[in-house]
Parts: structure tokens; C-alpha cells; sequence
């Protein structure tokens, strides 16, 4: 006989050391409560007891105390009202000061571009130990290109205050070759050919140049950039050739770029002149003279932000895009126009998670890939939207690649790729000055035996347009549902999708997150 359910009449944290009475402290003493996430009236588990312990203990060696442990815990049950009074008290130990850095594997490439990116991070000599920096510099470090691994960690020692960051790499080959093929629903087959320099000779920047041939789409580009300087920002410049069919429609497209641009996990922006020459090709009208070309110069500023609890497989969490172009048209009279784009793209969780199984606390001073958020039982919704605008006189001559078109496996499934745009005589489709998306799609976690499998369900509705005018902007609905796989280089989906209009199904295939 279980009897009533015992339930938690109150849940205190107490300290010990140096966090004790630091009021620099402050902040990090009540992150340390609120991720001790017992509540009095709350029935009382052995499970949520012991998680309770490691969240709390979690927070105190994340930031100034990695050697902080738990001094004591009690849970006093008391049988009379069965009602359970608990209590831990943390001893933090000293405050961990970083001093100094200690590179190892760094041959090949400059030792300063290391020391840069732990900068960026806020891991400095004097400062504080904080384990999300270090993790962050970690980061930075495998994203920078140049090392195959990276692990940034700090050893206490003998002294418990102070301690070097120890950089542990192994770079990267100064050149680089990969052949891939593989295909998608939109596209079909794919072959490309990759050629990565990670220090050309005389400028030391890196140059990225790449070959990829498909079935509608070819084109061509190399990709430079410089390394980082102090504030994290670097030169890029680029140059891009391209082919691709639409229907009847062949456009061929050149397209440079220079600039500055500064990335993060989290962030991204960028600046640059941009130089796009488009020339459209119908092969049912060549004979009536429809061929045309465009070109413009134009100066863009990009923005990106991402909020997202965990990459590639995000619970919760938002992303935010815009980029923001003015410039003029360069064939024939001399024209301004300008070009906006933006993009949001949200998670929403679905009902409580279940309890992670308890875990030991690993040692706070060597960084890892962090955990991933618990899957809320019924999973989440995904809202995405879309809208861009081109603004000019109506007898501007845009390049196309300036302008819109939409449809495809990442934007309204149950339509081919860019198969909505502007009808025209002919059954195809143009670009078109004025763009909007949107989704909304319900991802279902498949759970056994209490435990979440790597498989998702999912159901959808997507819808789009593009048009000449604003107000000729009429959505094309796709519906669907689909499958998910979380592998580890991404989530791979299939979708089978119903476009309205068109009143046909389309199979789609896409791997990987990005945003």
C-alpha cells in the first residue's frame, strides 16, 4: 500500500567558500537556485531529487568554480503529512583565475590566429574560468577551417587559483580535394568537385573553389577570405558563374562580390559590393528576339541571428535574417533600385519533456559538445515565413538573379523547384519583384518503451507566391506529411506533399539544418 503522495514542503540551497560572500557572485549564487528546479507543493521523486543535485551543481562549477562540489544534502521526510523538507549546501572552493596560453599542434598555421579566436571568446589572461567560453573558443577554433579538431581545456594544477588554457589541435592539411555526388528531389543527380587552400602562398588567405554540376543548375565559384582580425571581422570576396533552366528559360548569370563579413555561432554579419550581370534566354521565343541581359552594382549589409537551444536538432528557439541592398541598374539608362529580404524561423515545444535519466557531473575544465534539450513529448511546431521586396520603376531593367521565385523541397512543397513565379505566355514562370512564404509544420517524436527514438513524424502545410505587385500576391498551398531521421550529419527528411493547384503529389528529400 503506497499510501498519499509525499510532497515537497520546501527545497533551500546553502553555500560554502568563497561564493559564500562574494557579491560578485551574486548573479551566479541565484542561477544556481533557479537551477535547483524543486518546488514546495511539487509530489517528490528520487529522480527529480538527484537531477535537482546535478543542475544545481552544474551551474556552480560552469562559471569561477570548477572545483566546487556538493558538501551535503538532506532530505528530511517527515511521515506524519507526508511532506519532505530538502536541502544541499555547495562548497565552491576558490575562484579560478585564467593565466596564460599553452598552443600545442599548431605548425602549419600562424599561432596568432588561435590566440585571436580565444579573444574573441572572452578567454583571457586575468579572466574569470567560465566553461561556456571555453566551449565557445573550442568552436570557433573546428569552424575557423584550419584544424581537423580542436580541444581548449583548463588543468588546476597544484594552485587552485590560477591555471593556463591548454589548446590541444591537430590542423587541418594546407590543401584539400573532395569529390561528392549525391542528388535531391529538386535537382536530381549531383556532382561537384572541391578545391580548399587554407594559406595561399604571398597573401595567407583561404581560398575555397568549387564545380557543381546538376541537372537544371551548373555553375562555378571560388570563395577567398582573410583571417579574422581583432574585432573577429575578415575581407571575403567572391566570384560566381552559373547556369540554370526554368521551364523554357535558360539563365546564364555572373556574379563578384567584396566585402567584410564577421560569423559566430550565434551571429552573423556582413558588407560588401555586389556586381550581378544576368542574361534570360526563352527557347520557344529565341527567334522573336526575347533574349536580354541585365547587370547591376549594388551595396548590401547582411544580418542573422539564432536563438536556437541546439544545433542541428533545435527544441526551441527562434532565427532571424535580413539583408538590406541598394544600388543602380548599369545596361542602358542608368537606374536606382533597391532589394530586401527577410526570413524568421521559430520552434515552439509541444507539452512537458520527459525527465532525463541522472547523470554524473563531468569534470567542468574539459569543454564538450554540449547536451541536447529533452524532447518535448509531443514534440513541437515549426513556423517558417519568408518576404522579400525589389523597389523600383516598373521599366527597370533588375538582373534576375536580383528578383524572386520560390517552390521546392526548403521553401513550398508539393511544387518543383522555383515553379512559382510570374505566369507567362509560354506555361512557365519569371521571377517576380515581391515575395512571400510561409509554414507550419507539427514534428512528432516517435518514443518506445518510454524512450525517444531517432525518428520523427511530421505534418505540414506550406504556401507561397511571387508577383509584380503587391497586391498580386496570391498563396499556392502545398499539404504533406513526412518522416525524419536525426543522423549524425543532420536531419534527413522526406516528405510526400499534395500541391493544391497544380493537383498533383511530389515526393522531396533534403538533409541538414541550416539557417
Amino acid at each position: 500500500e503506497p499510501g498519499p503522495v509525499t510532497r515537497i514542503a520546501s527545497a533551500n540551497v546553502y553555500f560554502r567558500g568563497d561564493i559564500a560572500d562574494n557579491p560578485q557572485a551574486a548573479e551566479q549564487r541565484e542561477a544556481v537556485r533557479q537551477a535547483f528546479a524543486l518546488r514546495a507543493g511539487e509530489p517528490f521523486t528520487q529522480a527529480d531529487w538527484s537531477n535537482a543535485k546535478t543542475a544545481a551543481l552544474r551551474a556552480l562549477t560552469a562559471r569561477r568554480y570548477p572545483a566546487g562540489h556538493l558538501y551535503n544534502s538532506l532530505a528530511d521526510v517527515d511521515t506524519t503529512d507526508h511532506s519532505v523538507r530538502l536541502a544541499i549546501e555547495l562548497d565552491s572552493g576558490p575562484p579560478l583565475t585564467l593565466e596564460g596560453v599553452r598552443i600545442e599542434g599548431a605548425e602549419r598555421f600562424d599561432p596568432a590566429v588561435v590566440e585571436r579566436l580565444l579573444r574573441l571568446s572572452g578567454v583571457t589572461p586575468g579572466s574569470d574560468y567560465d566553461l561556456d567560453r571555453l566551449q565557445d573558443a573550442q568552436q570557433r577554433l573546428a569552424d575557423s577551417g584550419y584544424f581537423e579538431s580542436a580541444h581548449v581545456s583548463v588543468d588546476p594544477g597544484v594552485d587552485q587559483t590560477r591555471a593556463p588554457v591548454r589548446v590541444q589541435l591537430r590542423e587541418a592539411r594546407r590543401q584539400k580535394l573532395v569529390l561528392g555526388i549525391g542528388g535531391s528531389t529538386d535537382s536530381g543527380a549531383r556532382l561537384s568537385i572541391e578545391h580548399t587552400h587554407h594559406r595561399v602562398p604571398g597573401i595567407g588567405w583561404r581560398a575555397v573553389s568549387k564545380l557543381q554540376l546538376e541537372r537544371e543548375d551548373q555553375q562555378v565559384s571560388t570563395d577567398w577570405s582573410a583571417p579574422v582580425d581583432e574585432q573577429g571581422w575578415q575581407w571575403i570576396t567572391s566570384a560566381l558563374a552559373a547556369r540554370q533552366i526554368d521551364g523554357f528559360d535558360t539563365t546564364t548569370s555572373q556574379r563578384l562580390r567584396l566585402g567584410q563579413a564577421q560569423r559566430s555561432e550565434a551571429l552573423d554579419r556582413s558588407f560588401f559590393l555586389q556586381f550581378d550581370r544576368a542574361r534570360s534566354v526563352n527557347s520557344l521565343l529565341r527567334s522573336l528576339g526575347t533574349q536580354r541581359a541585365e547587370a547591376s552594382l549594388t551595396a548590401n549589409y547582411a544580418w542573422t541571428r539564432r536563438r536556437f537551444d541546439s544545433l542541428p536538432f533545435p527544441q526551441r528557439g527562434w532565427g532571424l535574417g535580413v539583408e538590406l541592398g541598394a544600388g543602380y541598374t548599369l545596361v542602358g539608362e542608368r537606374r536606382p533600385f533597391g532589394r530586401t529580404v527577410g526570413r524568421w524561423l521559430g520552434y515552439w515545444p509541444l507539452g512537458d519533456a520527459p525527465a532525463p535519466a541522472t547523470a554524473a557531473v563531468a569534470p567542468a575544465a574539459s569543454p564538450a559538445l554540449p547536451t541536447p534539450p529533452a524532447t518535448p513529448r509531443w514534440g513541437r511546431l515549426a513556423l517558417r515565413a519568408e518576404a522579400g521586396a525589389v523597389w523600383a520603376r516598373a521599366d527597370t531593367p533588375v538582373p534576375e538573379t536580383q528578383l524572386f521565385l520560390t517552390g521546392g523541397d526548403a521553401t513550398v512543397r508539393g511544387y518543383a523547384l522555383r515553379d512559382i513565379g510570374v505566369p507567362q505566355a509560354d506555361g512557365g514562370v519569371s521571377p517576380g519583384r515581391y515575395l512571400a512564404v510561409g509554414s507550419v509544420e507539427w514534428q512528432i517524436p516517435v518514443w518506445r518503451d518510454g524512450q525517444r527514438t531517432p525518428w520523427e513524424a511530421a505534418l505540414f502545410v506550406d504556401g507561397g507566391s511571387v508577383a509584380e505587385k503587391v497586391g498580386d500576391l496570391k498563396p499556392r498551398w502545398g499539404v504533406g506529411a513526412g518522416v525524419r531521421y536525426n543522423s549524425p550529419v543532420g536531419p534527413l527528411r522526406l516528405d510526400l506533399a499534395y500541391g493544391v493547384e497544380p493537383r498533383t503529389w511530389r515526393l522531396h528529400f533534403n538533409v541538414g539544418f541550416t539557417f
